[in-house]
């Protein structure tokens, strides 16, 4: 694709962005009908022509006129030839402007609330290719918001924040949108989506009151009971009124801001709009019927305090606002007030942040799609196997380093003390008991700790080879190398998205490292069925003068068998010092790590290596998956 094109289209107002690919700059505001946010009308006149935008609120000759009608397009199915109407006609419109020429290769990222359903996504998607629309794909409006943060060059927000959790707040006129995205992914809560709160019945407050405080008050009540296209004009007046006061309220509030508006319908009537600190706070907090008898700021809050009640994880490290509403200060300071953890950030031109965001979302699509074909073709291949097998000596060696000594404490001291107790009957029994405590001990989350140092530090010197190959993937497509470093997301501990070294190592697959282990441990400790316990140190002194006995009748084959029958008594056994044997088992560690490093090439199995090689690039291969995931969120 070469370019990108970016379709907010709201309840109250619409705006459109245009993206080249090989631009780097913000995306381009298009106008509509002579305005960058144009309103969201349309009127069909007796001359059979399509108008849209404000000159379709008030044309004389309009046969059926629609204004604000995609609050309603999940309840009322009429509502979708009204969207598919709008639309052609916006479309019309770029192609007679020139902005947008037949059969270019481009496409349209257009605009939903967040709780819209995949079903009500695909459903309004068929409406724009019925109207006639390039390849369209449909976006949330806050995910598309939240990625013209991480895009702007004013917010300086990284892509990386894409890890954190996130709310996004989308003011709209009609409703407002939630969102919260953790670790990139939108999770549901009970208010997710849409609350019917918008910036439009602050519109109707200051109109309202603007109407009983005008001289010609009745007949403009009259006129607006006769003619909803008037009152809905008048409306947008009060909306663009309403935003010019926010945008600068400190300055305002004292001397306001006034518009006039000529409403003529029949005689011209004058209505005179006036926005101050009283009338800013009236839009707040005075009771609105459509709210159930509550404030704008009421409602607001309670909406905001429920999110919090509903995230189960993290709170937001970053709550970013939008939509031509969120100038307002006091918006800030409520957000602030429920989430004081969060950094609170808001667009130059909030009002355009989603059209913007749905065109960069559109050319981080089409980059990321040679993107992820790269990485599959990396993954298919057998580089990563092969890095891992060449190193995966130097992971059994690390790991067996790692258990020696912890194995020596925790399971041949203690069975010598169980042997020494009278607990384990004859020293022929202690071979098979080490073994099984041996093994039952490479099962624990004890030994997977102990696993976690050296597996973490064998797979940075996987993932220093494996950036040989991922970093020029990142480079061709402009994401950020450290997006697929292993080694980044190893020494990030608050990142979900990343390989558990504990994990990666799964004992139950290990059978050749752990029979070598049980072999080479049970061999070098007991010293040959167990008489080490008897023949070593001090106390051998004593038993072997029984040694010595027995060997002169039986020969010394038959004596190590009847030794190892033997019910040695308690007091003869008591004559080995536990001393003795520790000190014993402490000059083995050596003899048992060097033996293991001389027969591992000689006798490991290359069928279970290779399994767990393949089984280690597996898990490399899902991590490397969902880190580039992090990139593509924004298009979910």
């Amino acid at each position: 694709m070469e370019r990108f094109y970016g379709f907010d289209l709201g309840d109250a107002e619409s705006a459109v962005s245009r993206l080249q690919k090989k631009e780097q700059s913000v995306p381009e505001v298009i106008p509509v009908c002579g305005a960058k946010s144009f309103i969201t009308a349309y009127a069909n006149l007796s001359s059979g022509e399509l108008q849209i935008g404000e000159q379709a609120c008030y044309s004389a000759n309009a046969i059926r006129r629609r204004i604000r009608f995609k609050s309603s397009f999940l309840t009322d199915p009429s509502v979708a030839e009204d969207v598919k109407r709008f639309a052609a006609g916006v479309l019309g419109e770029l192609y007679g402007s020139g902005d947008l020429v037949q059969n270019d290769d481009c496409c349209f990222y257009i605009g939903c609330p967040a709780g819209w359903s995949k079903n009500a996504r695909e459903r309004y998607r068929e409406i724009f290719e019925r109207a006639g629309y390039p390849p369209a794909r449909i976006v949330s409006e806050s995910r598309a918001a939240l990625v013209s943060a991480c895009q702007s060059r004013h917010l300086q927000v990284g892509y990386d924040i894409l890890a954190k959790p996130v709310l996004v707040v989308d003011i709209g006129s009609s409703t407002t949108d939630f969102a919260y995205i953790m670790g990139g992914k939108e999770v549901e809560m009970r208010t997710g989506g849409e609350v019917l709160l918008g910036g439009g019945l602050m519109d109707e407050i200051l109109l309202e009151n603007s109407i009983a405080s005008s001289p010609d008050g009745p007949k403009l009540r009259k006129v607006f009971e006769e003619s909803e296209p008037w009152r809905s004009y008048c409306e947008f007046g009060a909306r663009r009124l309403k935003e010019k006061y926010f945008s600068d309220e400190e300055f305002f509030k004292d001397s306001g801001c006034t518009e006039t508006i000529m409403v003529r319908y029949g005689k011209p009537l004058k209505l005179t709009l006036r926005a101050d600190a009283q009338a800013a706070d009236r839009m707040l907090r005075q009771k609105i019927a459509k709210l159930g008898g509550r404030s704008f700021e009421e409602v607001f809050l309670e909406s905001l305090r429920e999110i919090r009640g509903n995230i189960g994880g993290q709170m937001p490290e970053l709550l970013f606002l939008t939509g031509g509403v969120s100038r307002l200060g006091r918006i800030r300071t409520w957000c602030e007030e429920v989430f004081p953890e969060a950094v609170i950030i808001s667009g130059a031109e909030p009002e355009f942040s989603v059209s913007r965001g749905l065109a960069w979302s559109g050319r981080i699509d089409d980059e990321l799609r040679d993107f992820r074909r790269e990485l599959e073709q990396l993954k298919e291949s057998r580089t990563i196997e092969d890095i891992v097998k060449k190193h995966i000596d130097g992971l059994y060696k690390g790991v067996v380093d790692a258990l020696v000594e912890p194995i020596i404490e925790q399971v041949a001291v203690p069975i010598f003390d169980r042997w020494r107790d009278g607990s384990i009957e004859r020293l022929a029994d202690v071979d098979g008991i080490m073994e099984k405590d041996i093994e039952a001990f490479l099962r624990t989350d004890e030994a997977k700790r102990l696993l976690a140092k050296p597996v973490k530090d064998w797979l940075k010197l996987v993932s220093d080879e494996l950036e040989e190959y991922t970093v020029p993937i990142c480079v061709n497509h402009h994401v950020p190398y450290s997006a697929l470093s292993l080694n980044s997301f190893l020494s990030a501990s608050d990142l979900d998205i990343k390989i558990e070294a504990r994990n990666v190592f799964a004992v139950e697959e290990m059978t050749f490292l752990i029979d070598s282990i049980i072999s080479l441990l049970v061999g070098l400790i007991c010293g040959g069925s167990g008489m080490a316990l008897l023949s070593t140190g001090p106390g051998g002194i004593v038993a072997g003068v029984m040694i010595s006995i027995v060997v002169l009748f039986l020969g010394k084959s038959k004596m190590e068998e009847a030794v190892l029958a033997a019910r040695i008594p308690k007091s003869l056994r008591k004559i080995v010092p536990k001393n003795t044997f520790r000190n014993r088992m402490e000059g083995l560690t050596a003899s048992i790590k060097s033996s293991f490093h001389e027969n591992l090439e000689k006798e490991k199995n290359e069928e279970i290596t290779a399994k767990l090689v393949d089984d280690i690039a597996t898990q490399i291969e899902e991590c490397l998956t969902k880190m580039a995931e992090v990139v593509e969120i924004p298009l979910g």
